[in-house]
Order: structure tokens, then sequence, then C-alpha cells
């Protein structure tokens, strides 16, 4: 493989360092493809016509996960792929994977991957023949298309009319409703201002929604149930509107108390056919972003499933839609189903449609653009099993369900080794989660013939999917798909507050649970020990006087200290806890951050993340880690006498809980608050995050200033 880079200067009013271009000279365009094991089994049986015309040549104007799967398809078509990147993203899967890469600026995505002049001069550099946006960024941008258009290089989505009458809510309820679709009452008009927010909001009738015209991915939403509400929603949804869509226009609609959040996926081409591929229940939620999706819906009868598909064409041929999309609904407890809004791009959860119904939406996007006609009609889009996607993130969900984490994969490790396990991910060992970017690492997808095995197949994945070095949300991912109300079908898009009225703790283990965790951290550390009594050539340490018979012991973890008498027994361990003797295989290889355990003959994946001195070890056991200390029954009662840290008193100040940008600073040192007053507003991935101050007093110092990024813990506010 050989690399070429070619400089490109700018004009000297863009600041910005020239891009650099590299090109990858391959045996054969499907060699980086095929040598990719990150890209696993689509579950598609979408052929591609060797004779069919395509493109020669393709830009990605994307990131990530996303980036990486439209060059997968691409290289199946036989197309050569051209990735766009930031300085801070030189090494990032997607680059790899394609042929050319064009960097395009520095890391935030102002001054890169929304930069269209820069984009713009990357695919003249290149000559690609078309641009696929994936999603997010410029995917939705009228004004981009349209300047492609000008080049003379087609667009890999829908039209710019479509893209703009469906990207503005107010335009978009508007035309769902001359194509005779069900839409949610609300106020028509723009939003003046917080007081004339108010006064709408109790016009249409608490709850309500507020959220951006333009918005999306759930930015610039808020669920107000009061004025006062009402008033806070319109400040902060103003704020990240204008942050992510430079367009801070509000606009006001009935809330549906406890919807579902079902989507369509529709497909349209130029020549004025279109087709819906049924639907994916999206209603597990955080923030207004999604957790869990599935597809098919357990919800959905024929008939609702029918009447949502159609309306959802009817809305695509009123616009001349031709490229996959998402129409998306509220659905009632009646099944009464009301337009939300409609994704003129690819949806992140595209890959569940693909498992179920064996067709390659990006497959179909290129034949599109390019102008062919649809070979598929709707009688020839089935129901085929059961598909799970769990979005895995670098996020902590012990607070607020999902707060982002940020630093370097020190180690990473994809269950490609399951059945029916799909990863689309744009990551890999050594890279790093930035703030500067969506915080996901991964969709998680999980086929099954039906929806038990598909949860199934999800919990075995999650078991055995190791990240360290950052905070992720596997332990509530896995704890959802075991938690009876989501097994059962009973969610919503209140689900998690509903389910975690406390927010998510971890997973509460059963007393069974609590013995055979205790069972094999006893196995585990008593393993490490008799593992460190062999020596070689050192047969009189080996002997047996030298290694008692049985073991009395204590395990800390959580509150809890639970003694256990272990006996060890042709290799394998007998620990009696609580009463209950347990038998440990004593097979497992502590080498691996996953052990496999036999305990009492149910098999266990788990993942030991550390095996410290002292007794120390970090277990992730059931999706959540363990933090435990084993310790001799002697050696307990010792530490026992050793008295507390006295805790430290954090009432009287405002820690950051994630990393992220100072937006805004609502006091300064001298003044009085009051408990429960906002101080500051914290952005982080786009998104508003008000703090409060937990106790009133006099502002002794404020530590940031606006503008200034900070760190998770890092102190911005105390009282005196």
């Amino acid at each position: 493989m050989t690399l070429q880079r070619h400089h490109v200067q700018y004009p000297p009013t863009q600041e910005a360092q020239p891009p650099s271009h590299t090109t990858r000279e391959t045996q054969g365009k499907k060699s980086l493809y095929l040598s990719s094991t990150r890209l696993c089994s689509m579950y598609t049986t979408d052929p591609i016509d060797p004779n069919e015309v395509t493109f020669d040549k393709i830009l990605i104007a994307n990131r990530g996960e996303i980036a990486c799967r439209v060059i997968k398809t691409s290289k199946k078509m036989g197309i050569k792929t051209v990735s766009i990147h930031s300085d801070v993203d030189s090494n990032a899967p997607h680059v790899k994977l394609a042929d050319e890469a064009v960097c395009v600026g520095t890391a935030q995505a102002r001054d890169s991957y929304l930069r269209m002049d820069r984009i713009l001069e990357a695919v003249k550099l290149t000559g690609a023949q078309a641009v696929h946006p994936g999603y997010g960024f410029l995917s939705e941008n009228a004004e981009f298309v349209q300047k492609l258009e000008d080049l003379g290089v087609l667009f890999i989505g829908p039209n710019a009319n479509a893209i703009t009458g469906m990207g503005d809510k107010l335009e978009s309820k508007r035309l769902a409703m001359e194509a005779g679709v069900n839409t949610i009452p609300g106020y028509d008009g723009i939003v003046k201002d917080a007081e004339d927010c108010v006064r709408i909001s109790r016009d249409v009738g608490y709850p309500v929604m507020i959220k951006a015209s333009a918005g999306g991915g759930g930015k610039g939403m808020r669920i107000a149930w009061n004025d006062e509400e009402a008033r806070e929603g319109f400040k902060l949804s103003t704020q990240e509107a204008a942050s992510s869509f430079g367009d801070d226009r509000i606009l006001v609609e009935k809330f549906v108390d406890n919807p579902r959040h079902i989507e369509i996926q529709v497909l349209g081409d130029k020549h004025g056919n279109a087709i819906y591929l049924n639907e994916r229940e999206c209603s597990i939620q955080r923030r207004n972003q999604k957790v869990i999706e599935e597809a098919p819906s357990v919800f959905l009868d024929e008939g609702t499933r029918k009447a949502m598909g159609e309306q959802a064409v009817a809305l695509a041929k009123q616009i001349g839609y031709s490229s996959a999309g998402t129409v998306e609904f509220l659905v009632d407890s009646k099944k009464n189903f009301y337009f939300l809004e409609m994704n003129t791009r690819l949806q992140v959860e595209h890959p569940i449609t693909e498992c179920i119904t064996g067709v390659d939406l990006v497959h179909q996007m290129i034949r599109i653009a390019k102008g062919h006609p649809l070979r598929i009609s709707q009688k020839d889009i089935l129901i085929r099993g059961w598909a799970i996607e769990s979005r895995v993130y670098a996020e902590d969900p012990f607070k607020s369900f999902g707060l982002p984490s940020i630093g370097r994969l020190s180690k990473y490790q994809e269950p490609l080794h399951l059945p029916k396990v799909r990863c689309d991910s744009g990551v890999e060992e050594g890279s790093e989660i930035s703030i500067y970017y969506d915080p996901m690492i991964c969709k998680l997808v999980c086929y099954g013939n039906n929806r038990e095995e598909a949860i199934e197949n999800s919990i075995n994945a999650l078991d055995a999917y190791v990240i360290r070095g950052v905070t992720h949300n596997i332990p509530l991912l896995r704890d959802i798909l075991t938690e009876d109300h989501f097994i059962s079908g009973d969610i919503s898009t209140n689900y998690l507050p509903q389910v975690y009225p406390e927010g998510f703790k971890g997973r509460q283990l059963t007393p069974r649970e609590q013995i055979d965790l205790t069972a094999l951290l006893a196995s585990i550390h008593l393993k490490n020990m008799l593992r460190s009594c062999n020596f070689v050539n050192e047969t009189k340490i080996r002997s047996s006087s030298k290694i008692p018979a049985t073991w009395n012991l204590v395990i800390k973890f959580g509150n809890q200290e639970v003694p256990c008498l272990v006996k060890v027994v042709d290799g394998n361990f007998k620990v009696a806890v609580n009463g209950v003797t347990v038998t440990v295989n004593g097979r497992f290889n502590l080498a691996s951050p996953l052990i496999e355990a036999n305990i009492d003959g149910t098999q266990e994946t788990v993942q030991l993340i550390k095996l410290g001195s002292a007794g120390e070890i970090r277990i992730r056991y059931r999706g959540t880690a363990f933090q435990s200390q084993v310790l001799s029954k002697d050696v307990h009662q010792y530490m026992s006498l050793i008295p507390e840290k006295p805790k430290i008193d954090q009432s009287k100040q405002v820690l950051s809980p994630m990393p992220g940008l100072v937006k805004s600073i609502a006091c300064a040192p001298g003044n009085m608050v009051a408990e429960g007053q906002e101080v500051c507003v914290i952005e982080a991935m786009k998104m508003q995050n008000s703090l409060t101050i937990a106790a009133s007093g006099k502002v002794k110092a404020v530590y940031v200033k606006e503008g200034e990024t900070v760190e998770e813990e890092q102190v911005l506010v105390e009282l005196e």
C-alpha cells in the first residue's frame, strides 16, 4: 500500500490550515472491506447487480460508525470512497477504510465537518461524483445540496425541497396535513419570547412539548408541565437550537402523555415509486434521544402497521421524496398515531430494519441517487425475525441516565465471536472519545428468529463486550433487557423515569445473584492466590502442607460484608455462603478480560476489570461493575479497627457532572443565591445542562468563565 499526500491552499481569509489529501492504492477495490473484521455480517439479502451503472467514486461527508457503514456497502458495489476528517480524526477507522482521505479542518465540528466550503473543495480535489452525508452534520442541509448540484455532483439523499419542507417543523406539519397524515394539536406560529411561550402553552393545555423548529436528534426539546417549566424550557431550547442548528425558532405543541415513539422507514425513487419497510420501536429514550430500538414493534397489529405505513408513503409522495427516509409517529395506548417529524436522511437505527427485511438501505440510497428505479415493491417487504439495537455510548448511566464520558479506549473487544451479532462502530482500541463529537461507541445489533432470541443474544453480547478507558452505558442497556416491563413490551417514552424513578443505580442483585457473585469473587481470589504458589523448579512450595485445606474469607462489596468458607476440591471451588454451598468450576482463565465461569452448572460470562493487591477485585457481573475486596477473616477483623475518613460536605460547591463547555454563568462572587437556583449552564455534545446550587448562601468564588472547557467533577462555583 502506498500513500500520497497533497495539499490545497485556501484563500487567505480562511484561517484554518490547508487540508491534506491522502490516496491509498490497493490491490483490488474490495481489499480494505474484506480485511476489516469489524464490519460484520449485514443480514441482508439485497442483491447487487454488477452490470448496473453506478458511481466510480463517492465522498462520505461524515465520520465515525456511519462513515464506516457507507464505505462497507460502497466497496461491495465496487465504488471507491473518500473520507473527510478533522485533524484529531486523522487516524480514525473511517479514514483508514477509505481509498482516499482529506483533512478539512480542526477538531471543532464547525471548523471541519460543518465547513461546506472545505468539503466542496475536497469533492473537487478528489473528483468524487456523489456525496453521502450519513446522519447529523450536513445531512439535512438544503444549502449544501444546492451547492453540490451547482458543482454537478449528486447528493445521496433527497432533493433540497424535501429537506427544506421536512426540516422546518411548522412546514412539515402543514405538508403532513395536506397528505392526510394524522398530526398533533399545537400552535403553528413562531414563539416570540418566554412569556409568549407561557401564553401559548396555556392555550394548548399542559403538558406541552417546546422544541426547536429546525431541530432533530432530541436537541432543543423540553417538556413543560407548568408556567415555570415553560419559561425555563423556552430559554434552554432556544440556546440549544441556536448552538446546534443556527436557528433559534421555537414551536409549542401538545405533549401526548405516556406515548410510544414508533417510526416508519420509507424508500422513494425519482420515478414516483415509494414503499415502507415496516416499523421500528424507539420508545426507550433519555433526553429525547434513543437508547434501545427494536424491529418490529411488539405493540402494533397488522392493521395499524399498514395504516401508518400508508400514511408515511403518502407523505413521501406528497413531497416527491427520493431516498431513504423515516416518518416518526407518537402512538397512544389506543393505537392512535400522530405525525411527529420526518427525518430526511439515514437513521442511526437503520440496521434493525435491514435485519428484518434483508434490504441494504445504503445500497438503495446509492441506486436511487444514480437514477435507478426501485426493484422492490411493497409485497416484497416481509418481516423475518426480530432485531434489537443497543446504542453503546461513552456515558455514565448513573448520572441522569447518561452524561458524556471522555478518554482513550485502552482495551476494546467487540463480541463478534457470538452468533447473530452485528457491530456498527467507528472506533478501535486506542481510539479517543473526545468532547467534540457524539459519544457513541457502537450500535450493537442482535438478531433472532423471535423477540426472545433477540433479547437473549443481546444480553450475551453485552456481557462479552469489553470496553476499558471510558465510562460506558452497558450496565443500563443490559438491565433494561432483563427488566419485566421491557420483557412484556409494556414501554413508552417515559420508560426510564417510570422504571428507575430515582435514577439508575446499577444491577440490583437478587439474593441468589448475591450468593453467586460472592462465590465467584472468592474463587477468583483463591485461584490467583494458588497461582502465585506455582513456581517452576520449586516443588517444595507446591507441597500440599503449605496450602490450607479450608479458607475463611470475608467478601466486601457495596455496603455488604459476607463471610464464606471455601474448599478446593479437584481444582474446583466449593464455597459456602449464607448456608448455601456453591460449586465454581476452576477452569477459568485469569489472563483473559472475559471469564467464562460455570457456577453450579450455569454458564456466566463476567469481566475481570482489575485484580489488585490487598484482595481488591473489580468485576463486571450481569452488566454492572462491582468493586470488592476479598480478605481473610483475621485481616478483616484487624481492618475493622481502622477509623473511617470524615466525609466532605459538598453542598456548598457546584461540580461539573461531565466534561463540557461553560455556556453561561448566572452568579458572581458576593451574590446571594437560593437553594435550587441555576448558577451556570454546561454544554456537552450540544446538549444544554442547567446546574443548580444545593444550598442557600453567599457566593464565595466562581472558578470558570463563559466559553471555558471544564472537566468532570471540576469545581465551578463555591459558597462561603
